[in-house]
């Protein structure tokens, strides 16, 4: 009786042999296209993900004013009043602050954009070269 199994690596097709001297031409203007597709879109991406973070704390401004630019405009100018008349270092430690509060909800803001850009991405790559171009 033989004993005959057939596991996942036995079915993967081997590849066939090449020559040597048998190169493979490389497509350069299917990798420039590609290339600039792809800084295109983390172009678009890097944008996008700043203009979201900068405009988020003027949203929450405005919901808390309750939609009045009037007491928005209010709640700023005592902001502008109170860092012009604080000390050197406050005024340090507040623009660090504000610093790190950027960094952290812009990267904080990509790492949750990320996994649906890359997919996005991969789905525009497989895509292949437009037919009108």
């Amino acid at each position: 009786m033989v004993l005959e199994t057939t596991t996942l690596v036995d079915r993967v097709p081997l590849p066939a042999p090449r020559k040597a001297r048998e190169r493979q031409s490389l497509d350069w203007l299917a990798l420039f296209q590609g290339t600039c597709l792809v800084l295109i879109e983390c172009a678009g991406f890097a944008a996008s993900t700043l203009l979201l973070v900068l405009g988020l704390p003027l949203f929450v401004f405005l919901l808390l004013a309750g939609w009045n630019l009037e007491a928005l405009f209010a709640q700023l100018g005592n902001l502008a009043e109170h860092y012009r008349t604080a000390e050197p270092l406050a005024r340090r430690f507040f623009a660090q602050d504000l610093q790190i509060a950027f960094l952290i909800a812009a990267g904080g803001l990509t790492l949750l954009r990320l996994p649906a850009f890359l997919r996005r991405l991969d789905r525009r790559l497989a895509e292949g070269p437009s037919p009108h171009a």
